[in-house]
């Protein structure tokens, strides 16, 4: 008899600790799970993208497209970061370049059935290109986007033909959410190339369809209806560009200048002939008094473009001995100087050496100069 009680004492017993095993177990599936069921809810709550139906034409009346409101209004995330190609945001602006309202998201949703499940909006011009704007509002149409809206553009064929260049065009889908009165748009941060051989963008997992068969998601309303629409920003091919080089192999790099009468020279400055030089045309200044600081003690001399370029130049100037050959030069490299736009020195011989005869630069009242131009920068525009 006891044996009997104490067996049944310890299945008691065992039962008791399954039930607390239980319990636990519940418990902590409970808090594991309540995150996931609340980021669940969040994403039903802000994720709103909208289909296009062609049933109700699109006004095109200067207005912007589809400026319609709704008397609901609730608070919502306005952005969500899916990649760093797409993002996903909300915006109180409605398309700019097309829209689609549908009466009836679920009627819509049966007819194109027998159009390959997909409905295709009318013809629209943007950036001088035809275009229209693709809504599959079924289950797995295209292949791959599962439970998914998928949403295109497609540039027309003719477009390309008559002007067969690649056409580089940003690209918004955006559809209607009523529940807090604004667009909720997926937009590719790149912008898309189509040529004849890709004539078509879009996204294939646009916005879950269960969103459009629940009017408590905000995205059909009224009885069932929903917009969708499209912003195409078409980047224009540049027409102009420059190309920039460094020319090092000069033709003719040197030049001589002599200027006579120099004791009665009166002018600030004066400028040689213009002359070529690897291609490009150049003068030779002189300030027989000095400019800036060099001005009442030093002669002054620059190299100048005669085309007003403002490149980078390397180039040897010289005051030329007259006598022995043991010239003054001076090397300039870099980029124009600011007292006159060019390349030299506010003093680049004092008037010391200048005036002593046993030094040969100044011979018969009359100095010589000389420039060798060895490399310069250069830039062409196309």
């Amino acid at each position: 008899m006891y044996t009997e009680e104490k067996k049944k004492d310890k299945n008691y017993g065992s039962i008791f600790v399954y039930c607390v095993l239980c319990f636990v177990l519940i418990v902590e599936f409970a808090r594991f799970a309540k995150p996931y069921y609340s980021n669940l809810h969040n994403l039903m709550e802000t994720e709103a993208l909208v289909v296009e139906e062609g049933f109700v034409d699109v006004v095109n009346s200067g207005k912007l497209p589809c400026p319609f409101k709704t008397s609901r209004s609730a608070s919502a995330r306005s952005h969500e970061k899916l990649s760093g190609l797409i993002r996903r945001e909300d915006r109180a602006r409605p398309p700019s370049s097309y829209c689609v309202k549908f009466q009836n998201f679920a009627t819509m949703a049966k007819l194109v059935k027998d159009n390959g499940d997909k409905y295709e909006s009318r013809p629209f011009s943007v950036g001088g290109y035809n275009w229209t704007l693709l809504i599959y509002p079924n289950e797995n149409k295209p292949v791959g986007s599962g439970g998914f809206v998928s949403m295109y553009v497609r540039i027309d064929n003719s477009s390309l033909i008559a002007n067969p260049h690649d056409v580089y065009a940003e690209i918004t889908f955006l559809t209607y959410k009523s529940t807090i009165d604004r667009y909720h748009f997926l937009q590719e941060t790149d912008a898309q190339r189509f040529h004849l051989f890709k004539q078509q963008y879009g996204q294939l997992n646009f916005l879950e369809i269960g969103y459009y068969r629940d009017a408590g998601h905000g995205f059909i309303f009224d009885g069932g209806q929903s917009v969708f629409g499209v912003d195409i920003l078409v980047a224009n091919p540049f027409e102009k560009w420059e190309v920039f080089s460094y020319e090092e192999n000069i033709r003719d790099p040197l030049f001589n200048w002599k200027l006579t009468k120099f004791s009665t020279r009166n002018l600030d400055s004066y400028t040689s002939d213009s002359f070529s030089s690897g291609g490009r045309d150049w003068v030779l200044k002189v300030y027989p008094n000095g400019v800036g600081h060099a001005t009442g003690n030093s002669l002054s001399l620059f190299l100048l473009s005669a085309s007003n370029e403002k490149g980078y130049v390397k180039a040897k100037l010289r005051v030329i001995d007259q006598i022995r050959s043991n010239h003054l030069e001076k090397q300039v490299e870099g980029w124009p100087n600011a007292t006159e736009i060019g390349w030299g020195f506010e003093k680049f011989i004092s008037f010391a050496d200048l005036k002593d005869s046993t030094k040969g630069f100044l011979a018969d009242d009359a100095i010589k100069f000389e420039v060798e131009i060895l490399s310069f920068s250069k830039t062409d525009t196309l």
